[in-house]
C-alpha cells in the first residue's frame, strides 16, 4: 500500500505540471485553453527538433523555455485577447482550431511515430528507500518541480506587484484599466508564464515516456480533471487534484491494467457531482 500511494503521488506530480498552466490561464482570464495538451506535446517535439539541429539534449530542453514564453505572449496578445468577453464560445472555438493545426503540423513534420527525449539514463535510475522499495529519480525530480512551481505561482500571486496586477485584471479588468494597468498586456504575460509551465511539462513528459502528435487531447483531459477536482484557479487545489488523480489511477492499475485511467475518470465524475466547486475553490 505504501508503494501504491508513493507511485500515485509521483504520478500526481506530473499531472500537476500538466494542469498548472491551464489553472493559471483560467484564474487570470477565465479562459479554457482546449489546445493545452497539444501545446504540451508541441514543447516536447520542440526539444526534439532543437536537439536534431545539433544542440545537446539538455541544452535543447532548456532552450524550449524562452521560446515557449515568446509563443505564449504572442498567442495571447495577438490571437486570444480578441476572443475574451462574457461569451466563452469564441475562445473555445479558437483554441480548438489551434489544437487541430498543431496536431496536423506535427503529423506532417514528424509523422505519427512515438518519440522520446534522450535522458542519458535518467528515466531508468532509481533510489532504494528500503530493501523492497525503490523510486525512480526522474519521478522524484518531476514531483519536486511540481511542488516548486506551485509554491512559486502562489508566491507570485500573493507577494509581487505582477501578482497583484494578475488579480486586479482577473477581478475587474475595467477598474484595473482605470488604475493604469493594460489588461491585454497583463493577460499576455500570464499566458507567457503558463506556456513556460507547459514547456516544462512537455519536456518532462518526453523524458519520462514516448510522445506522439495525437497525445494532446489525452493530456488535456488529465489536466482538466486535476484543475476541476482541485478548484478552478486555485494552485494548491490543482496540486491536490493532480495528486488525487494520480493515486486513483494507481489504485485502478493495481486491480487491472485497463482500469487505471477509467478509475480516475470515475472519481472525477463522482467529485464533480458531490462538490462541483472542487476541493479548494479559489476565493476572492
Amino acid at each position: 500500500m505504501i508503494e501504491l500511494l508513493l507511485q500515485g503521488v509521483l504520478l500526481g506530480g506530473l499531472y500537476t505540471l500538466f494542469a498548472l498552466g491551464l489553472s493559471l490561464m483560467f484564474g487570470v482570464m477565465r479562459l479554457t485553453n482546449t489546445a493545452h495538451g497539444d501545446f504540451i506535446i508541441l514543447a516536447a517535439f520542440g526539444a526534439l527538433w532543437l536537439a536534431a539541429l545539433g544542440l545537446s539534449p539538455w541544452l535543447a530542453n532548456v532552450a524550449v523555455l524562452p521560446l515557449a514564453w515568446a509563443l505564449g505572449y504572442c498567442v495571447q496578445r495577438y490571437v486570444l485577447n480578441q476572443t475574451l468577453g462574457n461569451d466563452p464560445v469564441p475562445s473555445l472555438v479558437v483554441t480548438f482550431g489551434l489544437s487541430i493545426v498543431i496536431q496536423n503540423a506535427l503529423l506532417e513534420t514528424f509523422s505519427a511515430d512515438p518519440r522520446s527525449i534522450e535522458s542519458h539514463g535518467l528515466n531508468t535510475q532509481s533510489w532504494a528507500l528500503t530493501e523492497s522499495l525503490s523510486v525512480g529519480v526522474l519521478p522524484i525530480l518531476i514531483l519536486v518541480i511540481a511542488l516548486l512551481a506551485t509554491l512559486g505561482l502562489q508566491w507570485i500571486f500573493e507577494k509581487t506587484r505582477l501578482g497583484r496586477a494578475f488579480r486586479a485584471v482577473s477581478d475587474d479588468p475595467e477598474i484595473a484599466e482605470l488604475m493604469g494597468l493594460r489588461s491585454k498586456n497583463i493577460y499576455a504575460l500570464a499566458t507567457a508564464m503558463a506556456f513556460v509551465l507547459i514547456a516544462v511539462a512537455g519536456v518532462l513528459q518526453g523524458l519520462r515516456t514516448t510522445v506522439a502528435p495525437a497525445d494532446g487531447p489525452m493530456l488535456l483531459l488529465f489536466a482538466f480533471e486535476a484543475v476541476i477536482m482541485g478548484g478552478m484557479g486555485s494552485f494548491w487545489g490543482t496540486l491536490a487534484g493532480g495528486m488525487l488523480l494520480g493515486v486513483t489511477q494507481q489504485l485502478g492499475f493495481r486491480f487491472d491494467p485497463g482500469w487505471g485511467v477509467w478509475a480516475g475518470h470515475c472519481v472525477f465524475l463522482f467529485l464533480l457531482l458531490l462538490r462541483p466547486q472542487g476541493l479548494f475553490p479559489k476565493t476572492r
